[in-house]
Parts: C-alpha cells; sequence; structure tokens
C-alpha cells in the first residue's frame, strides 16, 4: 500500500487511534473526572477532534503556539502546561483578540504572578492561571505543603484582570517505573499532592475549580482519583515502546510508525542500512530502561507492523539508520529498494520534524494529516 511513496514518512493507523482515545474517555469516565487531552504530540486538529470527548472537553498543550493554532480551529478551554513568563504575555493576548479563547496558564513563580497582574492592569486584558506543584518528579512546581503556593494564589486570586483557576500537577516519573504498583504510586503521589495543595488554599479562602493531575500511565492505573477534577493524558493517543517496557500498552496498540527504505547492504560488517536516522526517529532511547532491545526503535514488516525477527536500529547518523543482522538471509528478506516500519521509542521526539501523517486504515492509505512544529 506505500508503493512509490517517498520515505522517511510518518504513518498514523487511525483504528488504533480511535481504540486508543476510547479506551482513555472510559477509563476518565470511571475515574469520575474529565479527560484533557494532551495534543503536544499529535499538533493536528484531526487527531485532536478523535481525541476530545465532545465539546466539554478541554486541551493541554505545551507551546503557545500549539494553543494559537488549536484556538485558531475552534477549540476552546486549552491549558498550556509548561510555565509561562512574561515575555509571553502579549502573545497570549493576542491570542484572546484573535480567538476569544483565554489560555488558562501555569506557573510556580510569585515574581511571575506579580508580573502577570502588573500586565493585565496595564494592557486591559485578561490572564487565567494555574499554580504547578511537585508531585516528586522535580522537573518543576512547588511543594505541595510550600508559602509560596498561598502566596501566589492570593497575589492571583486578588488582582482585578488575573484569575486563579487552581492546581496542577505531573507525574512525570512514572515512565522511570519498574512495574504496575510503581506507576501506582506515582499516581498516588501525583492525586495527593495536587488535592493537598488544593486544601490547603480552601482553608484560606481560595477555591480551586481545576485541580489537574495526569501521564498516560498513572491515568490507567491510579486506584482511585478522589478530589481531583481532571486528567490530562497525551501518549496513550499513539503509544510507543517506551510504553510497551512499561507494560502499559502492548505493541499492537501503538499508532504510529515511521516508513523507511533500505538502501544499502554492508555485508562486511553485517548490516542493512536504511534512510531513517536520528532526524528520523530522534536520539531518545528511553525505552532500552525497561526493554534493551529497542535500541532506536523496531523493525518491523511495512505492510502487518510484525516485527523482522529481532531487528531494530542498532545505531543512528544524521540520514542513516543502521541495522544489524546475523543471517545473510536478511538481505534477500530485505533488498535494496524495499520498505520497512519502524515502531519508535518515544512517539513525542520521533513526530516532532515531520509535516504530516499518512494516515492508514487497515491495509489502505486513506489520506493526509497535516501537523506542524516549532514554537
Amino acid at each position: 500500500m506505500f508503493k512509490n511513496m517517498e520515505t522517511p514518512r510518518l504513518i498514523l493507523d487511525r483504528g488504533r487511534l480511535e481504540k486508543n482515545s476510547r479506551l482513555f474517555m472510559d477509563r476518565a469516565k470511571e475515574l469520575g473526572v474529565k479527560l484533557r487531552p494532551h495534543l503536544k504530540t499529535p499538533k493536528s486538529v484531526e487527531v485532536g477532534k478523535i481525541a476530545k470527548d465532545g465539546d466539554m472537553t478541554g486541551i493541554t498543550v505545551s507551546t503557545l503556539k500549539e494553543a494559537e493554532y488549536f484556538a485558531d480551529n475552534g477549540f476552546s478551554d486549552i491549558l498550556l502546561a509548561a510555565a509561562i513568563t512574561p515575555n509571553k504575555f502579549a502573545r497570549v493576548k493576542r491570542i484572546f483578540e484573535a480567538s476569544g479563547q483565554q489560555i488558562i496558564l501555569a506557573t510556580d513563580s510569585l515574581w511571575v504572578a506579580n508580573q502577570a497582574v502588573s500586565y493585565a492592569e496595564k494592557n486591559g486584558c485578561d490572564l487565567a492561571f494555574v499554580i504547578e506543584v511537585d508531585c516528586g518528579e522535580h522537573r518543576s512546581g512547588l511543594p505541595f505543603d510550600s508559602a509560596e503556593l498561598i502566596e501566589i494564589a492570593k497575589v492571583l486570586s486578588a488582582g482585578n484582570r488575573t484569575h486563579f483557576k487552581g492546581i496542577m500537577t505531573h507525574g512525570g516519573h512514572s515512565y522511570l517505573a519498574s512495574d504496575r504498583s510503581a506507576v501506582a504510586k506515582v499516581a498516588e503521589a501525583e492525586r495527593y499532592a495536587a488535592t493537598s495543595a488544593a486544601k490547603r488554599l480552601s482553608k484560606v479562602g481560595i477555591d480551586c475549580k481545576i485541580v489537574s493531575v495526569g501521564s498516560s500511565p498513572t491515568c490507567l492505573w491510579a486506584e482511585h482519583l478522589d478530589g481531583v477534577s481532571e486528567v490530562r493524558a497525551g501518549v496513550y493517543l499513539f503509544w510507543d515502546l517506551m510504553q510497551v517496557g512499561l507494560k502499559v500498552c502492548a505493541m499492537d496498540d501503538i499508532a504510529m510508525s515511521v516508513l523507511a527504505t533500505v538502501i544499502g547492504h554492508n555485508r562486511a560488517a553485517k548490516t542493512i542500512v536504511i534512510d531513517a536516522g536520528a532526524l528520523a526517529m530522534s536520539k531518545d532511547i528511553g525505552a532500552n530502561r525497561n526493554l534493551p532491545d529497542a535500541q532506536y526503535g523496531y523493525v518491523c514488516d511495512a505492510t502487518t507492523l510484525e516485527r523482522i525477527g529481532t531487528l531494530s536500529i542498532n545505531a543512528v547518523y544524521q540520514e542513516h539508520g543502521i541495522i544489524q543482522v546475523e543471517d545473510d538471509i536478511m538481505y534477500d528478506r530485505l533488498p535494496v529498494g524495499s520498505m520497512v516500519r519502524i515502531l519508535p521509542n518515544h512517539c513525542c521526539l520521533t513526530a516532532s520534524p515531520y509535516g504530516n501523517y499518512t494516515v492508514i486504515e487497515g491495509d489502505k492509505v486513506i489520506g493526509e494529516w497535516g501537523r506542524f512544529g516549532g514554537w
């Protein structure tokens, strides 16, 4: 079905995407929370529409370009999960003026909160915020019991044009877990940090309409989410080998792959060379923590997406992927000009350089969906 297509090319299986999306819609309902899908990886209106559970579903983004793109395309209730800084306030204002959508911003800084109050009043615009708390990943966010948490909330609540919405946290360290019980512990740490912060604010008269937690593993394996209003998750839409290694999904759940062409044989080195290298696949090898043979991605049949023996991309150059082979029969199985599909280590980074998806359904190519990049 890919005959004469140029490669490398990003392939998206619509059937798998829809199945993954339904799974998380159902899981959120089971937990009694709203699902706020994270669209930082798809960067696509078509994928976003599949991920949204009707008009009541908000979305998560990581960049203002994503916020602008989705707002311009009719999406609402958009949370920018990466912390904002004052040099970006003007763009937030422009997005509102163009689309009517007020982007919910995140901060863990008292200085940023004060700057927001000043900017909003000076420029006659409204800025909405959640405060990020740290639940154990130690990437960003305040300790839920910090004094600064209350100070920031008071500043934002007191501003004439700033609006405090609530609390968010992210258990990204769930990706480092080794088993389901470890993920469940991270899920509880997420819930406890977010709800404890909200309770502290409630005691001083500050309401949290949003109590937001999330990662795909913790959403699936949380024992409960009492006190939480919503979950944010994103990798579940596509899945990847990192999540297979965590046993959060199976290989046949992975909806995104890279189509590549065999461009050379090096029999002396016992390798096959393909045109999907570091840029096409990324250099992320996070999956190797729990799936050591993942290397830079599993090499699969172009049509069936079944792994070919034990083949992986073992090394990458900018535009070359190197596959080690032990049996010379693989040179006949994969002649120069033949195609393979690669299951990625980390779909978020693999998708980044591509401008579109080639969308398949079953064994047919059904179209092209655009995606964007940059900031």
